[in-house]
């Protein structure tokens, strides 16, 4: 699709788009909700095939980030930024782009508030609050949000053992985390510790070396017999593809929008594959960054919040089983009663 298609079919609110002639890229801001508050969502730098890959990149993160706000239950919409670039930048021309990024940011007087993402680091969003005063995880404030999206999934993982096993005890249960990152290190690191036996994949081998953990090539990930598979890395590799390969019992993931089109939620619950809708899942980071530097949270209340996000995945299990649905529709409604009763204020 081109710029005008993508516009045309999307459900948001608001899209910015901006080229930047010194360093080839295309910025794009898209506001898909604020019915429950400021737009909130973090800020990916990327190099994609077209510039319209990355508005439309932009506009799917968005949504999930509208989804992810009003499933945990924060005073925010939804909203994502793509920094599309020719190829990534380093040293002073990096700063320069993110200190004009910032300008555009703070053009739009609050209406969204950006964090880190793919390819932005703490110390990246320092340079851009240099020109804008609507930053989260800066070095200095909220820290990485890493940290909490990382404990966000293992209270989400542990709600979904207790419900396919009774006990949300994760000694002697297998779990398989691919992508070694920022979340993922952190992610296999507290589960081991914890008891489980964790596997790890990563496309650098290096990385998933570095977590201690027993490490599993990138081409058997789908077929590994686990309990739990999961994804911390890409988006989309849930598919009709790769569904029918799976071993594992159960899905819960902090990568962002896994799943490649709603009907793979159907796929897996065909298959019995209990599946923890991501953005449920993965809320921890946007839950440390408002709860620390909005809402003046200690640590023991953060760990409170974050251990929330297993309770509601424990009642999404409960929903969905008890209505005939799979999980992923059980959070849509809960999703949709809360935008609506936003709007209704």
């Amino acid at each position: 699709m081109d710029f005008e298609e993508l516009l045309e079919n999307w459900d948001g609110e608001h899209a910015v788009v901006r080229f930047d002639p010194e360093s080839g890229a295309w910025m794009f801001v898209c506001l898909h909700s604020t019915a429950r508050g400021p737009a909130g969502g973090g800020t990916r730098m990327r190099v994609y095939p077209t510039p319209a890959d990355g508005l439309a990149d932009a506009m799917r993160l968005s949504g999930a980030m509208t989804r992810k706000m009003a499933a945990a239950g924060m005073p925010r919409g939804g909203g994502k930024a793509v920094l599309a670039v020719p190829e990534l930048p380093t040293g002073e021309p990096r700063k320069r782009l993110l200190r004009r990024y910032g300008e555009l940011v703070a053009s739009l007087g609050g209406s969204y508030r950006t964090a880190g993402d793919m390819n932005i680091s703490p110390a990246d969003l320092d340079v851009v609050a240099e020109t804008c005063p609507w930053v989260y995880g800066t070095t200095g404030r909220g820290g990485n949000s890493g940290r909490g999206t990382a404990r966000g999934g293992v209270h989400a993982i542990r709600a979904t053992i207790e419900h396919l096993f009774g006990s949300p005890d994760l000694a002697d249960r297998s779990v398989l985390v691919q992508g070694a990152g920022s979340v993922g290190a952190v992610l296999s690191r507290e589960l081991a510790e914890a008891g489980a036996r964790v596997l790890v994949s990563d496309v650098d081998a290096a990385r998933a070396s570095a977590t201690g953990c027993e490490t599993v090539l990138t081409e058997q990930v789908l077929e590994a017999e686990v309990d739990v598979y999961s994804p911390c890395a890409v988006g989309g590799t849930l598919n009709a593809e790769s569904i029918p390969r799976l071993a594992c019992r159960a899905i819960v993931g902090c990568a962002n929008n896994q799943l490649a089109e709603p009907a793979d939620a159907q796929r897996l619950h065909e298959r019995g594959i209990l599946y923890a809708p991501d953005y449920v899942v993965n809320a921890g980071g946007i839950i440390q960054l408002i709860g620390l530097e909005d809402e003046g949270w200690s640590e023991a209340q953060l760990e409170e919040r974050l251990a929330g996000i297993g309770d509601t995945l424990r009642t999404l299990f409960s929903e969905a089983a008890e209505s005939g649905i799979t999980p992923a529709e059980a959070a849509e409604r809960l999703v949709s009663r809360r935008l609506a009763e936003a709007s209704q204020a």
